[in-house]
C-alpha cells in the first residue's frame, strides 16, 4: 500500500529547495558505474562537469589545443569550452589524492548540446556507514510512523533530509552546511527500480541516500524512456511505503530534450527504500 505523505514536503520545500540548491538551473547527473560517461559540448558555450574532488585531465592530442577545447580545473569542477566541433574523444581524469580514474567521453557539436552543469556522483565509498546508523533507524521503529521527527533546530526531519540531499547533488560543496548525526549511507538498491513509478515510462535510478534519527532520504534519477510524450510528475504515482517525495522538478520533457531528466528524494521512516518498495523481501536493513 502507498503511503506516500505527498504534501509534507509540497509547495514551500519545493520552492525553497530549487532556490537554494539551483538557482532555476538545471543539473544533470552522471553516475559513474567504471564506464565511460557520455559528455556533449554546445560550441562556443562553455559546460560544467562537478565531481568534487581535485583531479588531473588527460586529453588526447587531437583537442590538447585551447583553439579546439579550453580546459580549467578548480575548487572540484571542471570548466570545458569548446571553440570548434569535434568527433568523440575519450579523455582521462584522475583523482589527484586517490588515484582513480574516471573516463569521458567528450563530443562537441555546433547544436543540440545541452550546456547543463553536470554532477558526477560516485559509488558509496563507505558501506559500512549503514551498520553504523542501524541503531538509530531500529531506536525508530516503535514511533508513530506518520509523525515527522523534528531535528535539534526544530525543522521536520524529513525537511532536513532533503534539502541536504538536494544540495549535495546540486550545490556547490563549499556551500552545504552540516548537520550533526547526518550520515550518507549505503544504498543496496538495483541500478533500475521498474516498481517505482510503473504507471509511466520512467527509468528509475537510485543515486545516493542519507540518514537521520531513523529517517532516510534517497535520491533517485527520473529519466523519460518515451520520445513522444511528456508529462507532469504526481508523487501519488510512487508505489511502495513512502513517507513523502519531493520533484526536483515538476515535470518531464520527451525523451531526448534537455528536460527529460530530473531527480526524485524520497524519504522513508523506519526502513530503507529498499525495503519499502513494493515486493521488498526480508526485514529492515
Amino acid at each position: 500500500m502507498n503511503r506516500l505523505k505527498a504534501s509534507l514536503l509540497g509547495g514551500g520545500l519545493c520552492v525553497s529547495l530549487l532556490s537554494v540548491a539551483l538557482q532555476a538551473h538545471a543539473v544533470e547527473i552522471l553516475h559513474w558505474d567504471r564506464k565511460p560517461l557520455d559528455v556533449d559540448l554546445p560550441v562556443g558555450t562553455e559546460r560544467v562537469i562537478v565531481l568534487d574532488r581535485n583531479v588531473r585531465v588527460g586529453l588526447p592530442r587531437d583537442i590538447a589545443d585551447p583553439d579546439t577545447l579550453r580546459v580549467q580545473s578548480a575548487g572540484g569542477a571542471i570548466y570545458l569550452k569548446a571553440n570548434q566541433a569535434f568527433d568523440t574523444q575519450r579523455v582521462r581524469l584522475q583523482d589527484v589524492e586517490t588515484n582513480e580514474v574516471v573516463l569521458f567521453d567528450l563530443t562537441a557539436k555546433e547544436d543540440g548540446a545541452s550546456d547543463e552543469d553536470i554532477q558526477v556522483v560516485f559509488p558509496e565509498d563507505n558501506p559500512g556507514d549503514s551498520t553504523a546508523s542501524a541503531s538509530a533507524q531500529s531506536d525508530d521503529e516503535g514511533g508513530d510512523h506518520d509523525r515527522a521527527g523534528a531535528s535539534a533546530g526544530g525543522t521536520p526531519v524529513p525537511v532536513v533530509l532533503t534539502r541536504f540531499a538536494a544540495q549535495s547533488l546540486y550545490a556547490p560543496s563549499r556551500t552545504i552546511e552540516p548537520v550533526k548525526g547526518l550520515n550518507r549511507v549505503a544504498m543496496q538498491l538495483p541500478d533500475s527500480m521498474p516498481s517505482l513509478l510503473p504507471s509511466l515510462p520512467v527509468t528509475a535510478t537510485p543515486v545516493a541516500a542519507w540518514k537521520l534519527d531513523g529517517w532516510t532520504v534517497t535520491a533517485v534519477k527520473l529519466s523519460n524512456r518515451d520520445p513522444s510524450r511528456a508529462f507532469e510528475l504526481d508523487p501519488r504515482w510512487l508505489q511502495g511505503d513512502l513517507y513523502s517525495a519531493t520533484f526536483m522538478h515538476p515535470s518531464l520533457g520527451r525523451r531526448g530534450s534537455v528536460e527529460d531528466t530530473t531527480t526524485v528524494f524520497i524519504v522513508t521512516n523506519g526502513l530503507s527504500l529498499a525495503k519499502a518498495l513494493p515486493l521488498s523481501q526480508g526485514g529492515d536493513s
